[in-house]
């Protein structure tokens, strides 16, 4: 399956036949594989059919393992970097170019949803670090990091009492707003709300304390994971994304075992939403996360400081 945007960032759809399993929904193009076909092989036939295009690179987004009620579905998601040619219908299939934010719009299989939450999150989370206390710099360099391109932060700062971090999180959520960043918080749904914060970032015991999403869809719910069981409780709750932790050595954990790269794409492939590499990660690993199965990488150390 593929994701194709255009130059202002909008994704193609296609719709699906009346007469198909989910026919009339709106989908990403793509199909199946054919025998002794790779994954790459299937992708440039299928879209070089579906809409005369030829493929030259692309790099993966999210697996999506789906069961519905006559047919279970293996979705292989590819962004779709580098392609020659204007697409079209060419099985007579209607096409739309739509904003990630409105995908909501258009009615689409079950499978297909965590795509769209993948399309809407950046490579790249960044957790804010322990240098809260001077508040003048944590906010001179809060500001430096917007301006370096970061939109999808962390405020994470759990020894302030709650007056002062309502107070810190308040001006982040403007200077956020500013920018068109998004801001989670490191604290409880109560207060997320107070703030007028962009979301939520659940610690894995709040987690595993709970029995439904605390915050309407509207608002992202992010939670913090370190196995299997605890990745399954995030998307059976409706978390929007993960991180999955440790996966390298890492100074702040250093008793902590590390997962490793090949047990973090174990881990993250049996679930159906998007994860981030969090432990020893740098702004290069992005692409090994990325090759692994996640969504990218999420820091401390590698992004903030």
């Amino acid at each position: 399956m593929a994701v194709i945007q255009d130059s202002s960032g909008r994704v193609l759809l296609s719709r699906r036949p009346d007469h198909a399993h989910q026919g009339g929904l709106w989908e990403f193009p793509g199909g199946k594989l054919d025998p002794g076909e790779t994954l790459a092989q299937a992708l440039r036939r299928e879209l070089r059919e579906e809409l005369g295009i030829e493929v030259h690179s692309h790099a993966p987004l999210i697996r999506v393992t789906h069961r519905y009620p006559d047919r279970s579905v293996l979705l292989d998601v590819h962004r779709i970097s580098v392609y020659r040619g204007t697409p079209v219908g060419r099985e007579g299939q209607p096409l739309a170019w739509v904003a990630p934010a409105s995908m909501r719009a258009y009615p689409m299989p079950a499978a297909d949803l965590p795509i769209i939450t993948a399309l809407r999150l950046p490579d790249s989370y960044m957790i804010t670090g322990p240098d809260h206390h001077n508040r003048d710099a944590f906010i001179r360099r809060f500001r430096e990091k917007l301006a370096e391109g970061r939109r999808l932060i962390q405020f994470r700062a759990p020894d302030l009492e709650p007056r002062a971090f309502r107070q810190l999180a308040e001006t982040l959520a403007d200077l956020c707003r500013a920018e068109d960043a998004q801001l989670l918080l490191n604290a409880t749904p109560e207060l997320a709300d107070a703030c007028a914060a962009d979301g939520l970032h659940l610690t894995s015991r709040q987690l595993m304390s709970l029995d439904r999403r605390p915050l309407p869809a509207e608002r992202w719910v992010a939670a913090s994971c370190h196995n299997a069981a605890e990745l399954k409780q995030a998307e059976r709750i409706g978390v929007d994304f993960a991180v999955l932790s440790p996966v390298l050595a890492t100074a702040s954990h250093p008793a902590a075992e590390p997962l490793g790269w090949q047990r973090f794409q174990t881990l993250v492939d049996r679930v159906n939403i998007p994860v981030y590499a969090l432990g020893g990660m740098s702004a290069n690993m992005v692409g090994q996360a990325r090759d692994c199965g996640g969504q990218g990488i999420a820091a401390i150390r590698g992004l903030w400081c």
